[in-house]
């Protein structure tokens, strides 16, 4: 009993040095989003002005307005909206992609089935960043340089996402395939009302994933856009930044950092549930 007694001690001191260890890096992390918000709030000189202030000041609401409406270079709410369409056009697309890539690769037999998975597999060590200039060349020809066009699709294609959908469909029992054949019910059929409801939390884990990685592009937005209206807010902020004497609006600046991290925040949350169950569900 004394040795049951020791273990609970035991376990209990680990437990409060474990979330000891756990706040103090909540506090490292969330301090200088904390500080981008205070200066979001405050004035210019108050900012420039050592000490800078700690605490939220009085000019939210102006400052706020000024960045989705005014901005430096192109109102906020203008790059949101563009980014917003980017991520969500990537994500979309390299899930429906992936999910059919995968699907033919499981349960169709065709000569070098293999070796099509293997080449879908191998372009994992071609990122866009190597194959930037040709694909850059195709988009300019096609006509898609400053449209939403041209910054999603060169991006919509994931190898990850189908292999993961893959390594899942594989471990759908074979059963469920041969009585949707004898019950008549095509391929498509089959896939769509018993394979995908299957992947959702798949589909899920991967969409929040993938969105945050859509959100977050920056070199090729670069590239592909010259006109400010089309551009998002990661190319927003980096722009924002003076050039030469230029003096910084940094209350605007800071508050268009925060406004760019509120949609991912909001899908990570939202989806925060199905994200975890379909990383770590034993099933998968």
């Amino acid at each position: 009993m004394a040795q049951k007694h020791g273990m609970v001690e035991n376990r209990g001191a680990g437990l409060w040095l474990t979330h000891a260890f756990m706040i103090v890096g909540v506090i490292i992390i969330f301090f200088p989003i904390w500080l981008a918000f205070v200066a979001s709030t405050v004035t210019q000189p108050e900012i420039v002005s050592p000490p800078m202030p700690l605490w939220p000041g009085d000019q939210f609401w102006e400052n706020y307005t000024a960045a989705l409406f005014s901005g430096v270079n192109v109102p906020v709410a203008t790059m949101l909206v563009n980014s917003l369409i980017m991520a969500i056009g990537i994500s979309v697309g390299k899930i429906i992609i992936s999910l059919l890539s995968a699907f033919a690769i499981v349960y169709f037999r065709f000569p070098g089935r293999k070796t099509f998975f293997w080449m879908i597999f191998v372009t994992l060590m071609l990122p866009v960043e190597v194959r930037i200039v040709p694909t850059f060349e195709v988009v300019a020809n096609f006509g898609m340089l400053n449209s939403y066009s041209g910054l999603i699709f060169p991006l919509i294609a994931s190898a990850t996402a189908t292999f993961l959908f893959r390594q899942f469909f594989m471990t759908i029992p074979d059963e469920l395939a041969e009585a949707a054949r004898v019950d008549g019910a095509r391929p498509m059929r089959f896939f769509i009302d018993i394979v995908v409801p299957m992947s959702r939390t798949n589909i899920a884990a991967l969409f929040v994933i993938l969105f945050i990685y859509g959100w977050n592009q920056y070199l090729w937005p670069l590239l592909i856009t010259t006109d400010p209206e089309m551009n998002t807010i990661v190319m927003g902020i980096k722009q924002m930044f003076p050039s030469g004497d230029d003096v910084a609006e940094w209350p605007v600046i800071m508050a268009t950092s925060i406004l760019a991290m509120i949609p991912p925040v909001i899908v990570v949350v939202s989806m925060q549930k199905l994200f975890v169950r379909g990383l770590v569900d034993s099933e998968k």
